[in-house]
């Protein structure tokens, strides 16, 4: 046999109970200042920069580093790089491989920092 539900659409005010957070209090409503949807979307061949330890003259640096992706699912993003790449922890990356959440604040498209001028030089 096979019943029937029926939902009732009236609400009643003896139904409705006030949902705590984990502290006993109302919950919290969040807002968001931007929607969490995706900032740039990244495929395979795309030229990016990242943020991250990196050779630069023979020295450890921070800093923004062209890759090329190499491989993106429905969360991560991989990017390659040609020069040497260290986890935070100091150990260095054997592939030159670095993968980070397509969200990530750090990973960008190359050529989106703001330029102040270009250097021309002159031949003599």
């Amino acid at each position: 046999m096979t019943a029937k539900v029926l939902a009732n659409d009236r609400t009643h005010s003896y139904n409705k109970k006030q949902k705590k957070g984990s502290r006993g209090g109302p919950m919290a409503q969040f807002a968001f200042m931007r929607s969490p949807g995706l900032e740039h979307s990244f495929e395979v061949g795309d030229t990016v920069e990242v943020f991250c330890d990196h050779e630069k003259s023979s020295e450890r640096v921070r800093g923004w580093l062209k890759g090329i992706v190499v491989q993106v699912d429905n969360k991560m993003v991989a990017v390659q790089f040609r020069s040497n790449v260290y986890l935070t922890d100091g150990w260095m990356v054997p592939d030159k491989i670095l993968w980070y959440p397509i969200t990530s604040e750090h990973i960008r498209p190359s050529g989106t920092q703001k330029k102040l001028g270009s250097k021309e030089i002159l031949e003599y």
